[in-house]
């Protein structure tokens, strides 16, 4: 047998399993003063976007307003503005360095809906390319990922799109 080694899944799992439910990682992130180690691609005014610690496939943003609020409704209009602008910039920004063939964009609201964290809204951005789907996370929920999450933020923070606004 053989055997893929993911020592990232390992926080993943003690995360998942014992992790403080009053910190909220959407408003440590930006507070970490890092945006390496955050993982945060760029900062908005009310808006930023960050890569994903736990990936679909590489390059998968999330999309957050600073503040903390679960509803989409909660937004208010210069957030909703600025939230739809980085998920423009977002896709632009992946089609210049990561050349996906397609992408999926979403919410997940709620624990029924598949929110890993439930207390703050964001945005799932997901590049795919044809055929990226395989027997792996099927079989052994596990993700095969050909480029590292600092080689994703250092290409995707420096090619980041500028706003046409």
């Amino acid at each position: 047998m053989e055997r893929l080694w993911a020592p990232w899944r390992l926080e993943f799992v003690k995360a998942a399993s014992g992790h403080d439910p009053l910190e909220c990682v959407f408003c440590a992130a930006p507070a970490r003063g890092d945006d390496r180690a955050a993982l945060i691609v760029h900062r908005g005014e009310r808006c930023f976007a960050l890569l994903n610690l736990y990936p679909y496939t590489n390059g998968h943003l999330l999309i957050a307003p600073y503040r903390h609020l679960a509803e989409p409704g909660e937004l208010d209009a210069a957030e909703r503005a600025e939230l739809w602008d980085l998920l423009d910039r977002g896709l632009r920004t992946l089609d210049a360095t990561l050349r996906p063939h397609g992408a999926n964009a979403g919410l997940n609201l709620g624990r029924a809906a598949g929110a890993g964290i439930e207390g703050h809204l964001h945005l799932h951005v997901v590049p795919r390319w044809n055929g990226d789907t395989n027997f792996m996370p099927v079989l052994t929920e596990t993700r095969v990922m050909p480029q590292s999450l600092d080689d994703s933020w250092r290409l995707i923070s420096e090619a980041w799109v500028p706003s046409t606004a």
